[in-house]
């Protein structure tokens, strides 16, 4: 018997929410995907993109006044879940905990449930910033805690960004195989002529 793909396994919808600005991150607007907050489907979807989707990926958490966007230059060396929390090693690479369930603590400290409630990822995305024109230019995932405050962002491989975090002179469209083979698994969406339409961040978007 076939198996279910991902996104039937996850009862994910496949059609996206459009978000307006000013609240979807410097683009005009943003279509986004509401995942599951689950510590099961996140360990599943973050092992998933670290593991077979990490070269060019960009990652780091955006809150008021800083924005991290750490390059991934190699893949995990190990990736462990404990107590709640995934943690991604990258060897000499250094690694990052990220909190995706309950967190109980050692049985001489254990967490409350107040902190226990806070650090529990709320609301997952992935998301696809749109110019005025509804051409895209960013593709990526956005998780936030139990106080809605930003947990990480994940930027995947961008046709218009260098590996060298320049401006790509014409847009390199091989870079959105990572977000091709993403939202076909974990949204069932086949690939898009949209995702082609922009020509940059400030340039006229491409005439059929």
């Amino acid at each position: 018997m076939e198996m279910p793909r991902s996104f039937e396994t996850w009862n994910i919808n496949p059609e996206p929410t459009l978000i307006k600005a000013p609240s979807c991150g410097g683009v005009a607007s943003r279509q986004e995907w509401a995942l599951p907050a689950t510590q099961d489907f996140l360990v599943a979807f973050l092992t998933d993109i670290f593991e077979n989707h990490w070269d060019g990926l960009r990652y780091g958490p955006l809150i008021q006044g800083a924005a991290y966007e750490i390059m991934c230059v190699t893949p995990p060396s190990r990736i462990t879940v404990h107590d709640g929390y995934l943690t991604i090693f990258f060897s000499k690479g250094g690694h990052f905990h990220l909190c995706v369930g309950e967190t109980m603590g050692p049985s001489f400290a254990p967490t409350s449930p107040e902190v226990r409630a806070h650090r529990k990822p709320s609301r997952a995305v992935m998301y696809r910033g749109m110019m005025g024109d509804g051409s895209p230019v960013t593709w990526g995932f956005e998780m936030w805690n139990g106080k809605d405050e930003p947990m990480i962002s994940i930027f995947f491989p961008n046709p218009f960004v260098t590996d060298e975090d320049t401006a790509e002179e014409e847009p390199v469209w091989d870079r959105l195989k990572a977000w091709r083979a993403i939202s076909k698994k974990w949204l069932g969406r086949e690939p898009e002529a949209l995702d082609e339409k922009a020509r940059g961040f400030a340039a006229k978007p491409k005439m059929d």
